[in-house]
């Protein structure tokens, strides 16, 4: 409607962590002892009927997008895209294998990247033990809120600051239970003022330790496996459960006199975003993709992209920011896309396929003759797929048939808008940036529209774990998407979270009714295509001129919530109860000339006109039925929306008109008058150019 050509892909994301947990939960099994080609096959059944609702419920909601073409994050074609481009990136340098320290989650039995985890408050308890000093017999209490992890601690850090353990610096600690010899080291990480001022360094029991144990160069000693259980570096407590563990050995220390005493605080925990399990920190070969050498590369497209809101950017270049590892690609799961690489089974070296088709190395005949290192001629696939957000980031790749058709690709890449909700900026947002530069060296798009949150009447985020999630299909059903759409849009300024309230929902619906109403009675009345105008016509177009260019502004913005409510309140405010009553004797021609007649068809039906086609994005189906029905035309959105007219500069006189309507309406009441009752009443001398008019709204007697 602003004269654009616009392609609007459709797609259906169906990877990730949410789609296998939602199998597991509706089938009773566990992935890991399920055969994986059923449990693929379950996958896609779960998918299929999650899918059919989204589009159903798209549909109802009057989306645009095309539903013969749509596309599927899980096809062999999008999933061929996504290992192009690691082939490329690999080639490339940008993709690397190593071992290192990785967020894992236990539930999940995968790594995870530092954007799918989330921090929450979770009651815990700070411990006091009692370390030894072995060089001098004294004991130092060292607090902890992870006891479990004393048999991988390979140092005591205390603040060179602290005059309390000046001292001991460059002593040996002898830890409890477990009896090693580690050293005390003065670094400026540890806080004097958190529990006794010294920290014991383990592997790995937060962030701080990973990047202690690199630069102290501290041996790697793990006591948490994959399964979540003490290993047998943890002696006695082998094969329990961490939180098992926890409570045994602090139970152990008390017997033996090691426990000075216990806090109960709130700790800031690290949480698996999908299965909202504590993480643990685990030492894991995985794939990673280079971005601590594009973070001034993105930043600077960070900083180009246009937001709406611009308060949302911050929270991009935050995250850009706080970035401090390179991006762990592998996961350890079922479905989702496949890593395209074999390795030699004599030596281990990796071995990528040429881009073109799509591969499952686990299942699938490796498409090399021998290895290129050893000569071997035997292979071994990869087991792992990506992380799912190595798929969903190069969606404006896919739509634009990179690598597929060039002439397509150079016609609408970079894309134009990238409309997504706020807590999947560092993840979806970051990603596709970060991808999309480093393959084809431009930002993908160059506007974001982040939207907000939908909260429950309490103003709590809606989510399915905390069980407040209002399925949209039965309100839909219920009342109509024009209804749930307007108000949406009038609920939601621009990025701000919203508040979903059936009631408001239903409410919204008084106002497509007044719609309706407003509608059927200018329908009565031929439409001119000109008239000469009076100064009440003139008045109303002055106003109808500024709603369409604030509405306008609004539209440009992708800030729906001014059309919605700017046209709804003129239309409920101003148009229906000042203009169509004012002008309802003169269209039926009651005491007034054919001339003045003809310019009240005129007006109202411009004024619906311009109401209708500035609606029509919002509330589309009750808008084109009333557009293609009265004015026997095309689809009302193959229109382009209306110019904004001439202002005549009368716009002054609304709050006048308002204030003297309301004054008659009121003295009538007052003197028990119906509103078609006549009245003596006198007419500010402002408003003398439009006194026909009132006289016939109010019967107003000389």
């Amino acid at each position: 409607m602003m004269g654009y050509s616009v392609y609007l892909p459709l797609g259906i994301d169906r990877n990730g962590l949410p789609i296998e947990i939602a199998t597991e939960k509706k089938y009773g099994i566990r992935m890991v002892d399920t055969p994986r080609e059923k449990f693929i096959d379950l996958c896609k059944h779960v998918l299929d009927d999650l899918e059919a609702k989204f589009i159903e419920t798209m549909k109802i909601m009057g989306m645009s997008g095309d539903f013969e073409h749509y596309y599927r994050t899980d096809s062999e074609e999008y999933r061929k895209l996504t290992q192009a481009t690691f082939i490329r990136l690999w080639h490339d340098g940008l993709i690397y294998q190593s071992k290192r320290p990785n967020n894992y989650c236990v539930d999940c039995r995968t790594t995870l990247a530092d954007a799918d985890v989330v921090y929450e408050e979770i009651p815990s308890q700070l411990v006091y033990i009692k370390f030894k000093v072995k060089e001098t017999g004294e004991e130092i209490p060292i607090a902890t809120t992870r006891p479990e992890l004393l048999s991988s601690c390979r140092a005591v850090l205390v603040n060179p600051e602290d005059s309390r353990y000046t001292k001991l610096h460059g002593k040996t600690v002898i830890t409890p239970i477990f009896n090693r010899e580690v050293k005390l080291i003065p670094h400026p990480s540890a806080k004097q003022e958190f529990g006794s001022g010294a920290v014991m360094i383990c592997s790995y029991g937060d962030y701080t330790d990973v990047l202690m144990f690199r630069e102290l160069g501290l041996p790697e000693t793990i006591s948490i496996d994959i399964d979540g259980r003490m290993t047998e570096t943890a002696a006695q407590y082998k094969g329990l459960k961490v939180r098992q563990a926890r409570q045994k050995i602090i139970e152990d220390m008390e017997n033996f006199g090691l426990v000075i005493k216990k806090e109960s605080l709130l700790h800031r925990t690290p949480i698996c975003e999908r299965s909202n399990t504590p993480i643990e920190i685990i030492s894991m070969d995985e794939y990673y993709l280079k971005q601590l050498d594009h973070k001034e590369q993105v930043r600077e497209a960070a900083k180009k992209l246009i937001f709406h809101p611009e308060g949302h950017r911050r929270i991009l270049l935050d995250w850009i920011d706080s970035v401090s590892f390179d991006w762990p690609i592998s996961r350890r799961r079922f479905y989702g896309t496949e890593i395209p690489v074999w390795y030699c089974k004599s030596c281990n070296a990796p071995h990528v396929p040429e881009a073109g088709q799509y591969y499952q190395p686990w299942k699938q005949k490796a498409p090399f003759e021998k290895c290129r290192k050893c000569g071997d001629k035997e292979f071994v696939g990869d087991q792992r797929t990506f992380d799912t957000w190595m798929d969903s980031s190069i969606t404006p790749l896919f739509v634009t048939k990179y690598s597929v058709n060039k002439d397509f690709h150079s016609a609408t890449y970079p894309t134009a808008l990238r409309p997504q909700a706020k807590d999947i900026i560092r993840t979806w947002l970051y990603y596709t940036i970060l991808r999309c530069l480093q393959l084809t060296g431009k930002p993908p798009f160059e506007h974001a529209w982040i939207m907000g949150y939908g909260v429950d009447e309490k103003g709590e985020k809606m989510s399915k774990s905390k069980g407040n999630v209002i399925d949209p299909l039965p309100i839909l059903k219920k009342y109509g998407a024009d209804a749930f759409r307007l108000w949406a849009a009038s609920e939601a300024s621009l990025g701000s979270d919203f508040r979903v309230s059936e009631a408001k929902i239903s409410g919204v619906g008084k106002f497509i009714t007044k719609i309706w109403n407003v509608s059927k009675f200018i329908s009565n009345f031929p439409y001119p295509k000109s008239a000469n105008l009076i100064e009440t016509d003139r008045w109303i177009l002055s106003e109808l001129s500024i709603l369409a260019k604030e509405a306008l502004e609004g539209y440009k913005d992708f800030n729906f919530f001014i059309p919605a409510n700017k046209v709804r309140e003129f239309l409920w405010n101003v148009f229906a109860p000042h203009y169509v009553e004012m002008v309802k004797q003169r269209a039926y021609g009651m005491n007034f000339s054919e001339e003045e007649k003809s310019a009240a068809h005129y007006t109202l039906h411009t004024g619906l006109r311009v109401i209708l086609l500035l609606l029509a994005p919002i509330t589309p189906f009750v808008i084109d039925k009333v557009w293609t029905d009265l004015y026997d035309a095309k689809s009302i959105h193959v229109e382009k929306f209306p110019d904004l007219g001439q202002d005549y500069g009368l716009s002054n006189l609304t709050s006048k008109i308002v204030d003297f309507n309301s004054n008659v309406w009121n003295a009538k009441r007052e003197k028990g008058l119906s509103l078609r009752d006549g009245i003596r009443i006198e007419i500010p001398k402002d408003l003398e150019a439009l006194q026909k008019d009132l006289k016939a709204m109010h019967n107003i007697q000389s």
